[in-house]
């Protein structure tokens, strides 16, 4: 009987570690082998070393879940429980996060940093009260037009079919009502898309166009940076709160290392993309200042139509409100040099 007690207690010991090991179950479009699957593969590794082994992420890459949309709502359903996902993905939760992606609102990554960190926790309650937790925001990089034939000014795209995100009613609407050809697809349908003919313009991060091959259909870049596009990784607060504090501390800290790490090291890769795209046929056309302020001034007309629709009236006004203080600081500051 002695023996059979042990055995007994061993099992139920097993079990119990068992009991208290948590599999979290991780999609991204992002594919295999890029420096945004790195990253949260190495964020993976080191909460397993940080947690005993307690904490395992399972990543599911490359859109085999579907796209943004179609994870977050298999999170909700649980049939995962978090994801690395871009504005697309977070607005599906929080619509407030487009804050950070109004078009031509940012010049650079001073600009950037400026306002996230003015406006990332009020978002990130936000996402918080809708049953998720951000663990982190980061950079994709700045979304330039690729087009299939050249393209100077914002009014040249009228020829053209722009992509839009299925799902992103507000902003389909707001160019076709402008005269502008919307065709809404899936992330996931992009390439064939642009192959097809189906579209043949697409604002995009250079490191996107040339990790998933677009850039062979619309071999036309105009550098200008149309907007940032914001990515976070997020998790079903569900199985959040199931973790223990001590687990979600070291949890979040590594995170947040990773995510700075990766900030900085891939900033610029923009820069070495549109390299390589060059040397196998990209042609870029670089516009003039005043051909700049013809795209802001462009926008700026569409400021009534994107505040209380695709933003909230709140934070549409926090955002201009915020770059408008940048600027007269950055204005302030020239005037002493």
């Amino acid at each position: 009987m002695t023996t059979l007690y042990r055995i007994l207690f061993c099992l139920l010991l097993m079990g119990e570690a068992s009991a208290k090991k948590t599999i979290i179950k991780m999609a991204t479009l992002v594919p295999e082998g890029t420096d945004w699957h790195g990253m949260l593969v190495e964020m993976g590794q080191r909460w397993k070393e940080a947690t005993n082994g307690q904490i395992v992420l399972r990543i599911y890459p490359g859109g085999v879940v579907g796209d943004e949309r179609d994870m977050i709502r298999k999170i909700r359903i649980g049939q995962i429980h978090a994801a690395a996902v871009s504005t697309e993905g977070l607005s599906e939760i929080n619509p407030e996060v487009n804050g950070f992606v109004l078009p031509m609102v940012f010049d650079d990554y001073d600009d950037v940093d400026w306002l996230r960190q003015r406006m990332s926790e009020q978002l990130a309650a936000g996402m918080r009260e809708n049953g998720f937790e951000v663990l982190l925001w980061a950079d994709v990089g700045w979304a330039k037009w690729f087009t299939a034939k050249p393209i100077v000014y914002i009014d040249d795209l009228k020829t053209m079919k722009i992509f839009t995100w299925a799902g992103d009613y507000h902003f389909q609407e707001m160019w076709e009502q402008a005269g502008f050809q919307a065709v809404p697809l899936a992330s996931i349908d992009v390439l064939s898309g642009l192959q097809t003919g189906l579209i043949d313009a697409i604002a995009t991060p250079p490191l996107y166009a040339l990790s998933q091959q677009w850039f062979s259909s619309v071999n036309y870049m105009l550098d200008i940076n149309w907007g940032l596009l914001t990515a976070g990784v997020i998790i079903d607060k569900r199985i959040w709160d199931k973790i223990s504090s001590d687990h979600q501390s070291k949890m979040m800290e590594i995170a947040q290392d990773i995510g700075l790490m990766h900030q900085q090291s891939t900033r610029h890769q923009d820069d070495e993309a549109i390299k390589v795209m060059q040397e196998y046929g990209l042609k870029i056309y670089r516009p003039t200042p005043e051909e700049k302020a013809h795209w802001k001034n462009y926008i700026k007309s569409w400021y009534p139509e994107l505040r209380g629709t695709y933003v909230s009236e709140e934070i549409f006004d926090k955002v201009i409100e915020y770059m408008a203080e940048k600027d007269s600081l950055d204005a302030l500051q020239q005037t002493f040099e």
